[in-house]
C-alpha cells in the first residue's frame, strides 16, 4: 500500500468521523465545527484527486464564508439547547435503526469492487501548464451554464433568508426603529424646568 492510499484511508476515516459528530453532537456551534473539519478532511482528498482549485474553492468559499455566516445565524437565532437534548434520547434507537439500514445500503452499491482504490485508476498526469481553473471554467459556463445559474438564485435566496432570520424581533428586548430615531426632536427628549433660586442661608 502507497503512501496516497494511505493518506486517502486517514482522511477518509476523519471524514467520516467528523460526519457523525455533525448529525450526533446537540449543541448547534459544535456541530458547525464539525462540519468544517468535514469540509477539510474533503479538501484533503480531493487535493489526492490533483483538484486544487476545487479544494481551495471549498475551503475559502464554505469554511471561510458559509459556515460563518451559519455560526452567525446559530447564535442569533438563541436556540434553546434544553429543548434539543429532550427528544435526543427518545428519537436515538429509530435514528441508529436508519443510520445501519443506510450504511448496509451504501456497502451493496458503492463497494470495493466497484470504487475501491485497486479499481479506479489513478487520475492521469496533466502536461506542462494545465490548469483546473481554465478547464473548469470552461465546462461550467458552457455544458452546465443552466444548473449553475439556478444554483446561484438559490444562495441568494438563502442569504436573504437568512438575514431575514437574524432580523425577527424579540419580545422581551426593547428595540427601537432607526427611522424612529430620526423623527426624535429635541422636545421630545429634554424638559426645561424653571426653578425658583434657593438661599443658602434659609
Amino acid at each position: 500500500m502507497g503512501f496516497e492510499a494511505i493518506t486517502f484511508y486517514i482522511f477518509s476515516a476523519i471524514l467520516v468521523g467528523s460526519a457523525i459528530l455533525v448529525v450526533s453532537l446537540r449543541n448547534p456551534v459544535f456541530c458547525a465545527l464539525a462540519l468544517v473539519l468535514a469540509f477539510f478532511t474533503s479538501a484533503g482528498i480531493w487535493i489526492l484527486l490533483e483538484a486544487e482549485f476545487l479544494a481551495l474553492t471549498l475551503i475559502l468559499v464554505y469554511v471561510g464564508a458559509v459556515m460563518v455566516l451559519f455560526l452567525f445565524v446559530v447564535m442569533m437565532l438563541d436556540i434553546n439547547l434544553a429543548v434539543l437534548r429532550e427528544g435526543f434520547a427518545r428519537y436515538l434507537p429509530f435514528g441508529l435503526a436508519v443510520a445501519i439500514i443506510l450504511v448496509a445500503q451504501l456497502a451493496l452499491i458503492v463497494g470495493p469492487e466497484q470504487f475501491g482504490l485497486e479499481a479506479m485508476p489513478a487520475p492521469p498526469s496533466h502536461p506542462e501548464g494545465y490548469s483546473n481553473t481554465k478547464e473548469i471554467g470552461a465546462v461550467l459556463y458552457t455544458v452546465y451554464l443552466y444548473p449553475f445559474e439556478i444554483a446561484a438564485v438559490i444562495l441568494v435566496v438563502a442569504i436573504v433568508a437568512a438575514i431575514a432570520l437574524t432580523l425577527r424581533r424579540r419580545k422581551k428586548k426593547q428595540t427601537m426603529g432607526p427611522e424612529d430615531q430620526v423623527k426624535v426632536r429635541r422636545n421630545d427628549r429634554v424638559r426645561l424646568v424653571k426653578m425658583a433660586a434657593a438661599n443658602k442661608d434659609e
